[in-house]
């Protein structure tokens, strides 16, 4: 184990940065697609309603490999077909849309349910004051909302930076590309895995801490 930290620990580290890397750019477009559709849930405009429950079920219903396959070779192909030849995604291009489109319909009802968690009294005197809905919206209701949403988002962080694995599919370099790769080279598949297992488990480990402490002071200051 020591002799492939030594030769590849440098490798390793690459293959975490651009895990963590694709998991905070994933969940910052995530963020605002979930935002999006959220009020679109939450708003009074039926059409919206449907569209926006649409994007949630479907997404959600559809497992990441498959969609990280339909973006990697069936977005490519379909674009082809009707001219663009030269079209192409890179393995990191399809990953962030892959996991964007599919962290984003979690964010969805995570951002949906801290909405509906602020009373409903609190739109209506935003209103009765002249503000308008999406003043409301933006200086009243989400404010009171993120400090309900913090741990969900922390805990879905952590979901993304786990679900970064399949991109390997598709030829991301993720860590556990890297791993791959190494097992390879090495044919050391227990030494490999362990330390591949222990670098998620450290991260992991280290966010969940972070989200539980956070719940503990959002509790303590309601």
């Amino acid at each position: 184990m020591i002799g492939i930290i030594q030769s590849y620990g440098t490798m390793l580290l690459e293959g975490m940065g651009r895990t963590l890397l694709q998991t905070f750019l994933s969940l910052l477009f995530a963020m605002v697609i979930g935002l999006i559709f959220a009020l679109m849930n939450v708003g009074r405009n039926r059409v919206f309603n449907l569209i926006g429950t649409f994007y949630v079920d479907a997404v959600r219903g559809v497992p990441l490999i498959v969609l990280a396959y339909f973006i990697y070779f069936g977005i490519p192909t379909a674009i082809q077909t009707i001219g663009f030849s030269d079209f192409r995604l890179s393995s990191i291009q399809a990953g962030a849309i892959a996991l964007s489109m599919n962290c984003g319909a979690y964010m969805a009802e995570i951002i949906r349910a801290g909405i509906e968690s602020v009373d409903k009294g609190q739109m209506e005197a935003s209103r009765s004051l002249g503000l308008s809905y999406g003043k409301s919206m933006r200086l009243v209701i989400l404010p009171q909302a993120i400090r309900t949403m913090i741990p969900s988002i922390i805990n879905q962080f952590i979901i993304t930076l786990k679900d970064t694995s399949i991109l390997s599919v598709i030829g991301f370099t993720e860590l556990t590309n890297v791993g791959k790769t190494i097992m390879g080279n090495t044919f050391k598949s227990l030494e490999t895995w362990a330390i591949i297992g222990i670098m998620y488990m450290v991260v992991i480990v280290t966010l969940s801490k972070l989200a539980k402490r956070l719940e503990r002071r959002l509790s303590r200051g309601r």
